[in-house]
């Protein structure tokens, strides 16, 4: 079962954050969709957040995940939002069980094949030694020259916890995903369809989402609508949320 925070009545609306992100992550979007007359759920995909570590570790299994978690809240007719990883998840769930899917949204991901591109980053964080019981400040110090951005790095630290009184651990699952990295740029199967209404949001200062990729993005969603968030980068929905929100909820609202 999937960790979830559940927000708001109304009609269900399905978050899923982006690799190595967690529910929190949209916290205050959701608080925002819920006074908008929204039931929110916002999940912790598996081997992320408080959700179930498993070996098992693909797209077809976080969409399973996903649908399981449906049936037993009893959730018949959904919205999703994805972001990232996340996207990729929707998009996958959108067009093989469109019977349970009522609108798309998909933020800054396309349905294309993604190249490995986070090395780095679970380089950074497999130099963390939990057993020598760093503090916030030395997993910080230890992060710093593998991730030069600041915003990532603060991004990355809000998965530790205090697994213990005395040690710090991360709550995603960092040893599947150095073995499993390929599944995360995996693209979405070429005869895949989703013909309900579809909201792709890219960033405008982002590589994700390219021009060239809308012709694709139309073969898989042909309702699409593809808009731009200016200057904003990869974490559009925390750099303009604003914006995010104004679009997403007016699309919904249609």
């Amino acid at each position: 079962m999937l960790y979830s925070k559940i927000e708001g009545q109304g009609q269900p609306l399905i978050i899923l954050h982006g690799f190595l992100g967690m529910s929190d992550n949209w916290k205050t979007l959701g608080v925002q969709y819920a006074e908008n007359g929204f039931e929110v759920h916002l999940l912790d995909l598996r081997n992320h957040g408080r959700s179930l570590h498993a070996d098992e570790f693909t797209y077809e299994v976080m969409v399973q995940d996903v649908v399981e978690y449906c049936a037993e809240k009893n959730l018949v007719k959904i919205d999703v939002i994805g972001h990232s990883m996340g996207g990729k998840v929707a998009m996958l769930l959108a067009a093989t069980h469109s019977d349970l899917v009522n609108k798309l949204i998909v933020a800054d991901i396309g349905p294309k094949f993604y190249p490995q591109h986070h090395q780095e980053i679970l380089a950074g964080l497999s130099a963390v030694d939990f057993s020598a019981q760093p503090s916030r400040a030395d997993v910080e110090d230890i992060l710093t020259p593998y991730i030069k951005d600041a915003g990532t790095r603060q991004f990355l630290m809000k998965s530790l916890y205090w697994k213990s009184p005395e040690q710090l651990a991360f709550r995603f699952n960092l040893a599947v995903f150095n073995q499993n990295l390929e599944a995360i740029g995996k693209p979405l199967a070429s005869d895949l369809i989703f013909d309900k209404p579809t909201l792709f949001i890219r960033g405008g200062a982002s590589s994700y989402v390219l021009d060239s990729d809308f012709e694709m993005i139309q073969q898989h969603f042909p309702k699409v609508v593809v808009e731009t968030v200016p200057k904003a980068g990869h974490w559009l929905h925390a750099e303009n949320p604003k914006l995010f929100y104004e679009w997403s909820t007016s699309f919904l609202r249609q």
